[in-house]
């Protein structure tokens, strides 16, 4: 089955970084896009970046210039980069993909940022 498992969270200070993990199983992955995503507390699930199986990258305008989404197809991960976090990057970050008409999702990971 489609296994999602998100690592890399943590606390961190304003204007640092992290990079979150995402490990893939259940699905070929070199053949799906894959998307972050993140949610804070009572607020809705908000899509922060996309990678194309080609490699192509989608941002949202809040993380444009400071997040990067890669693939690392033979370790099935997708990553995201995160730099000069903010207090608004604050959320649980998901990574997620579209697998069989059917949209799967991990378990998240926390990122605090302290100002």
């Amino acid at each position: 089955q489609v296994q999602l498992v998100e690592s890399g969270g943590g606390l961190v200070r304003a204007g640092g970084s992290l990079t979150l993990s995402c490990a893939a199983s259940g699905f070929i992955f070199g053949i799906r896009a894959m998307a972050w995503y993140r949610q804070l507390t009572g607020n809705q699930r908000e899509w922060v970046a996309t990678i194309t199986t080609g490699g192509d990258t989608n941002y949202a305008d809040s993380v444009k210039g400071r997040f990067t989404i890669s693939r690392d197809n033979a370790k099935n991960t997708v990553y995201l980069q995160m730099n000069s976090l903010k207090p608004e990057d604050i959320a649980v970050y998901y990574c997620s993909t579209n697998h069989m008409g059917r949209e799967y999702w991990g378990q998240g990971t926390r990122v605090t940022v302290s100002s």
